[in-house]
């Protein structure tokens, strides 16, 4: 029996996993597609024997082919067996595409404060600034990197906070989706000896993420946002996104991390500091208080 819909009220006509089943359903279909074009990936020179990406068109190919496969595979499931609307895992709403461009900007403005923050409490050492002004080539690439980061950011956010919290809403209600669909995002994004604040930051960022998604009543925004974080975090600074290198020069300003790991995040990057994580509960109370207010 449905308990409650999200984004759009219309029903399914297929086969709705069971709730504490729909996690290790995602976790089956995105290992199927990171592992998938694995050996592809390796015979080009792509990525390692790791799965990291080798060079910038490393880079490329890890966020486009095997998200686009993904993504695919998802929408596919949700048409062809739950039968439902694609309205119904957040793709609704008007103007799309503006809504999408416009989270980029937020996701990008919201990297800079946290970034910003960091630096203030002294944990980076500025170096040259903009060095990617003089570099045609690194400036073709950045543009290049969002296209990819649009793909990577707007898949995740359709199987997480699209998908998956939507099956999962109808099954066992909003608060358990939410808790669920973090968890299995930072057991996604989990690495082998990772710091507790590194997995409590992924476990804050899907739930920030959650939060926008409810609030706006679709996932186009947030599908910027994370685009828009992602990008200016790994090409604006010279940053560890998630722990990977882009190697391009930074846009904005080269920063060297200096200072305690809690405050610049380490190998991680910045979203392993501690400025990162209260960025995010602030963020979901933010955007829970609004979304109360908004119901009143």
């Amino acid at each position: 029996m449905t308990s409650k819909t999200l984004y759009s009220p219309e029903p399914h006509k297929g086969w709705l996993p069971w709730g504490l089943f729909a996690p290790f359903l995602c976790i089956f279909f995105v290992a199927l597609c990171a592992l998938g074009p694995a050996p592809l990936m390796e015979r080009y020179g792509w990525q390692d024997s790791h799965g990291d990406p080798i060079g910038l068109t490393g880079f490329y190919a890890f966020l486009v082919i095997p998200f686009a496969i993904n993504g695919l595979l998802i929408l596919a499931w949700v048409k062809l067996v739950e039968r439902r609307p694609l309205a119904t895992i957040g793709l609704t709403g008007p103007a799309p595409v503006r809504t999408l461009l416009g989270g980029v900007l937020v996701g990008a403005a919201t990297i800079l404060s946290v970034v910003i923050a960091i630096g203030l409490a002294g944990g980076y050492q500025a170096h040259a600034i903009a060095p990617a002004l003089a570099s045609p080539a690194a400036l073709t690439g950045i543009g290049l990197i969002l296209l990819c980061f649009i793909v990577q950011a707007g898949v995740e956010e359709i199987i997480f906070r699209g998908w998956l919290l939507s099956a999962i809403t109808r099954k066992l209600g909003l608060p358990a989706a939410v808790v669920l669909v973090s968890l299995v995002f930072t057991f996604l994004h989990y690495s082998r000896h990772q710091h507790w604040l590194i997995m409590m930051s992924s476990f804050l960022f899907s739930a920030f993420a959650c939060a926008w998604a409810i609030r706006a009543g679709s996932i186009w925004g947030v599908m910027g946002w994370h685009a828009g974080w992602n990008w200016l975090l790994g090409t604006g600074f010279e940053l560890p996104v998630t722990g990977l290198q882009l190697g391009l020069p930074a846009l904005l300003v080269q920063l060297a991390p200096q200072g305690s790991v809690f405050l610049t995040g380490g190998d991680q990057g910045p979203e392993g500091s501690w400025l990162c994580s209260l960025f995010f509960v602030v963020g979901i109370g933010v955007l829970w208080l609004w979304r109360r207010k908004a119901r009143t």
